[in-house]
């Protein structure tokens, strides 16, 4: 995204270099990604902030209602499990390239991320320890990660009936920042999507046509990253 505002870019890998890591730390940022400017950063994808950093204008695109966030998010969902059943056992540990985080832990991460958002919402906090949460043992295979994720999927449609139309503007705390419901839901919605192509990405290099994959329509709407990584 940076690029296409014509803005040069400095990148670092912090696994690579771990004294950048000292350096994120003195500015105020415990994760990665980030994006640090002289004293000041942004932490996570977050455009808006970007462009503040930076002082460019920016004109969001209109955001989706809660109800097609929620829909995007359930087609979503789906598809990550659809895709991980596909996965076989021995390629489970295959690794990403933008960070030492095994095919296992991704599919885990896609339905741990999406269970974060009542969680943050109920308690009012939404700690970053919770993405990071290693997947559980007994979840050694694509199957079991994926009827992980069919029960987090009925804990969000449970949780979404019963949400009254009004908590959408409250406030939560999270370590990016403050944040409305809604656009916890659309981060977790985003974030999730950028996930399962990751996911879809890994399938190929496996020689696996995806089931029934979603495509641009699907993600239109929701302010993914240019990057697959």
């Amino acid at each position: 995204m940076l690029a296409s505002w014509g803005v040069e870019v400095e990148a670092v890998n912090v696994e690579a270099n771990p004294k950048s890591l000292e350096e994120l730390r003195r500015v105020g940022v415990s994760t990665v990604p980030a994006v640090v400017r002289g004293e000041r950063a942004v932490q996570g994808w977050n455009p808006r902030a970007l462009a503040e950093l930076l002082g460019l204008p920016y004109a969001p695109a209109e955001r989706l209602s809660h109800e097609e966030l929620f829909e995007r998010l359930e087609r979503i969902l789906a598809a990550a499990g659809r895709a991980i059943r596909q996965v076989p056992v021995d390629k489970l540990e295959l690794k990403s390239p933008d960070r030492d985080r095994p095919v296992r832990q991704l599919g885990y991460h896609i339905f741990r991320l999406a269970a974060a958002f009542p969680d943050g919402v109920e308690q009012d906090r939404f700690p970053y320890e919770w993405l990071v949460e290693p997947a559980p043992l007994d979840l050694s295979d694509g199957e079991a990660i994926a009827r992980y994720g069919e029960g987090v999927r009925s804990r969000l449609r449970d949780w979404f009936s019963r949400a009254d139309p009004g908590v959408y503007a409250r406030t939560v705390t999270t370590y990016y920042g403050p944040q409305s419901v809604h656009e916890l839901l659309e981060r977790t919605s985003w974030h999730a999507a950028q996930h399962l192509r990751q996911l879809y990405a890994f399938l190929e290099t496996m020689g696996i046509q995806p089931d029934q994959p979603l495509g641009a329509d699907d993600f239109k709407g929701l302010p993914l990253p240019e990057a697959l990584w």
